[in-house]
């Protein structure tokens, strides 16, 4: 593990810069072949496209790490068993060991805080409540503005930047005929990431971990060992309900002690189910019921702590957000065949779209 660290600081700055910046990453991938040299240049990609239980595999004998690496994979939906899987569990990990998995200070609506203040600070304004009907593509073939649910129009003068889901922008928004048709085939195998169930609880003291270690940690997996995290993905890719769910825990207090009164804990859990379930509330709340005992046995008298819960499903996550369609919380899959340069299809890998002026501001990109 010391090792997997020593090697990230020697690079993690160029891995972090490489994987955020526009695709191709020219700049921090040159600095890593100079810092590297071909030879290890080479193996850290042949790492990186590793499944990630066969890395840990390779540079580990025991079972807590394998199922730290395979686990940090899964916070995406590759299982341990998937193609790149290694440089989800690498990356996710190394950052973990190094600057911690942060929050913002008061709640997540805080990012969304900071936005919206830079963007007032320099002369911008907010809408809400203002739906998007259509983006204006002129004769040109640019993109001159969008027309909202009311038909007012709002002209661009440099660019639209839509921050929804890839589908629903050029189907919706664009109209398939201001696209070429090769596109609109590439969209037609877009390939959606699987469902999920959150439950948020208020806790009146801390979770009761059996494991002294859970008790500090701001982040908890839950549920399997690296067997039963194939077992997990092998249902999720067959269509079915996993046998064992895999949970993903934020102790949200623990990480930051704004989020509720002293001596309580802000918590929540999420899991993935496969998409289509049409699952109604009574279907929502019995595999809530699961994902609860799972915790429960973890941290016997869990149940007890609950003032109040509250569960979303596939459905309710989409309603608050339509982005996340069918409870999808990453615009599309993030297995290698829909990443880089075949995310949201073959050829794009920037905020670019075929329609000048009209860029790809959200998760699908």
């Amino acid at each position: 593990w010391r090792a997997l660290v020593a090697q990230w600081d020697r690079i993690g700055d160029d891995v972090v810069a490489a994987a955020l910046r526009p695709f191709p990453p020219v700049r921090p991938a040159s600095r890593l072949l100079r810092t590297l040299g071909t030879g290890d240049a080479l193996r850290l990609a042949r790492m990186l496209v590793q499944p990630v239980a066969r890395m840990a595999q390779e540079h580990f004998g025991g079972r807590a790490a394998p199922l730290l690496l395979a686990g940090n994979a899964l916070h995406t939906d590759l299982g341990p068993d998937s193609a790149a899987g290694a440089a989800y569990g690498w990356l996710l990990a190394m950052l973990g060991q190094r600057v911690g998995f942060p929050v913002p200070a008061g709640g997540a609506g805080a990012l969304t805080g900071a936005l919206v203040a830079r963007l007032t600070a320099r002369g911008g304004r907010i809408d809400c409540g203002r739906p998007i009907r259509t983006v204006l593509v002129g004769p040109s073939g640019r993109a001159s503005g969008v027309v909202d649910a009311a038909g007012q129009r709002v002209l661009a003068r440099r660019a639209v930047l839509a921050d929804v889901d890839a589908p629903r922008l050029y189907r919706d928004l664009v109209g398939e005929e201001h696209l070429p048709a090769r596109f609109v085939a590439d969209l037609a195998r877009f390939d959606w990431d699987f469902s999920t169930v959150k439950l948020d609880w208020a806790l009146d003291g801390p979770v009761p971990w059996t494991a002294p270690g859970a008790r500090s940690a701001g982040t908890v997996h839950l549920g399997a060992d690296v067997d039963g995290l194939r077992r997990y993905s092998a249902d999720l890719t067959a269509g079915r309900l996993p046998g064992d769910p895999f949970l993903l825990f934020g102790q949200m207090t623990t990480a930051d002690p704004t989020r509720s009164p002293p001596g309580t804990e802000s918590a929540w859990a999420y899991t993935h189910v496969p998409r289509g379930l049409g699952w109604g509330r009574d279907e929502v709340l019995r595999w809530a019921d699961r994902m609860q005992q799972v915790v429960e046995d973890h941290a016997p008298g869990f149940g007890s702590r609950v003032l109040a819960r509250a569960v979303a499903g596939p459905a309710d996550l989409q309603g608050r957000d339509g982005n996340l369609v069918d409870g999808a919380i990453t615009a599309g899959t993030s297995a290698v065949h829909q990443q880089l340069v075949f995310r949201p299809v073959p050829g794009l890998g920037r905020a670019d779209t075929p329609v000048p002026g009209l860029f790809l501001a959200g998760a699908s990109a």
